[in-house]
């Protein structure tokens, strides 16, 4: 090829190379199909520009749960059978946390339905609106006592702040099947009503009550649960004295254990503790309910071991002390003790006497004897002034605590009516019966 021919051929490679690029460009994006040649027409005649998304409508808000008091439990499902465990502490400590957590529902579930009735419900409502469910710490709970041995227990959760009386919300367990639960729940009264002197009126509701006036020196309340023509006045204060004299207070486990329930006779041991939490000692009351109205009464009190362990406890020194003795006409009688050749009160017998006077002053048609006696040393004409200056101790001690002089008669003895010997069968001297017989002893047998 000549240089002449260069041009032609030069044009030639350039129209045949953009016929190729063009065929590749068309094959690579392919004409679209007839129908999407046209798109749907645009109403352009409305235009959102940057459209905000809107929430959803506020919900209304729900009454304030204060203003309706009910509303915890108002639609609240109680399960058909309330919490059980083969351990009935354990069911009580469950209902209790859940109380102490302010978590009523689950207080209600753990009850069950047959406790947790359409009144205990409304009036527990009530108290949990009003803040009144606050349980005391620690020790918010505890047992009261057995209604029948190994199958039926009371339990008490603790309000905190509460008088006596509105302090306790009751809980009856029973075993079934080998599981314990709740089958009775007894509230407080409300705020405006009033106190009953025992808020469960069963054999074992009434002795506690007893107990509980006792533990707080309330002689006339826990005289309010016995049968007087069987137990004393002087009973019912000696009780109040050793209890606190000694410090005791109810044993925290089993404190009142069942002995028998035949009819309408009940009988409990009450167990008490010292009050550095040691076991003490028991006793034993007996309850029977009244044909008539059918109220229970304690019938018994036997405190000879109570008494034994008191004055093991207080044993030591020249005063012999155990404050109830029998009376030989019947009945019992408080009996203060004195130093060797002393006519004047030690501080523990001055304790007794505040009882002996609160016991007085609630009725001043009430009267007592106080009468005086001495040990066998001395001649009897020093031991009949001795006795007369110590029954005159006792009686000055009383006015002073507010009695009345003319409810008190005293009486002197001197040596004549020794409770212990004063002398050994062989003659020798005998102390410890000599300390016995340094007394002033109070009827109270009213």
């Amino acid at each position: 090829m000549n240089r002449s021919q260069w041009p032609l051929l030069l044009a030639a490679l350039v129209f045949g190379g953009g016929v190729t690029l063009l065929f590749l460009l068309r094959n690579a994006n392919p004409e679209p199909a007839p129908e999407q040649l046209d798109p749907p027409s645009i109403d352009r005649s409305v235009v959102v520009e940057d459209p905000v998304e809107m929430p959803d409508p506020i919900p209304a808000l729900a009454p304030d749960p204060v203003d309706t008091p009910s509303d915890p439990l108002a639609n609240l499902e109680v399960p058909a059978e309330g919490f059980r465990s083969s351990n009935p502490s354990e069911v009580v400590d469950k209902i209790s946390k859940a109380l102490a957590a302010g978590d009523i529902a689950s207080f209600s579930r753990l009850l069950g339905p047959e406790t947790l009735t359409p009144e205990a419900k409304q009036r527990l409502a009530g108290l949990a609106s009003s803040g009144k469910l606050k349980l005391r710490q620690p020790n918010s709970s505890g047992e009261v006592g057995e209604l029948e041995l190994n199958q039926r227990t009371r339990w008490a959760l603790y309000l905190d702040g509460a008088e006596p009386g509105r302090d306790r919300i009751f809980l009856d367990l029973e075993k079934d099947k080998g599981k314990w639960g709740v089958t009775k729940l007894v509230l407080p009264p409300a705020a405006g009503d009033t106190i009953p002197k025992a808020q469960l009126v069963d054999s074992l509701g009434i002795v506690d009550a007893f107990l509980q006036a006792a533990l707080r020196q309330e002689f006339e309340l826990a005289k309010e649960f016995v049968d007087s023509s069987v137990i004393s006045d002087a009973k019912i204060a000696g009780l109040c004295i050793l209890f606190e004299e000694g410090e005791y207070s109810l044993r925290q486990q089993k404190p009142l254990r069942a002995m028998f329930q035949r009819g309408d006779t009940a009988g409990f041991l009450a167990h008490v503790e010292a009050s550095d939490g040691s076991s003490a000692a028991q006793f034993s009351v007996t309850a029977r309910q009244s044909p008539e109205d059918k109220n229970w009464f304690l019938i018994e009190i036997n405190l000879d071991q109570l008494l034994a362990d008191y004055a093991r406890r207080v044993a030591g020194g020249d005063v012999y002390y155990t404050p109830l003795v029998k009376n030989p006409k019947g009945g019992d009688t408080l009996v203060l003790y004195f130093d060797f050749d002393q006519g004047g009160l030690t501080e523990r017998t001055e304790r007794q006497l505040q009882i002996v006077a609160e016991i007085l002053q609630t009725d001043p048609d009430k009267k007592l004897t106080i009468s005086g006696h001495t040990d066998a040393l001395g001649t009897e004409d020093y031991n009949n002034q001795l006795s007369s200056e110590r029954a005159s101790s006792v009686l000055e001690t009383l006015v002073r605590l507010g009695v009345k002089k003319d409810q008190i008669i005293t009486v002197a003895k001197g040596q004549t009516q020794p409770r212990r010997p004063n002398f050994t069968e062989s003659g020798a001297d005998n102390p410890a019966g000599r300390r016995a017989n340094r007394r002033t002893e109070i009827y109270l047998d009213f």
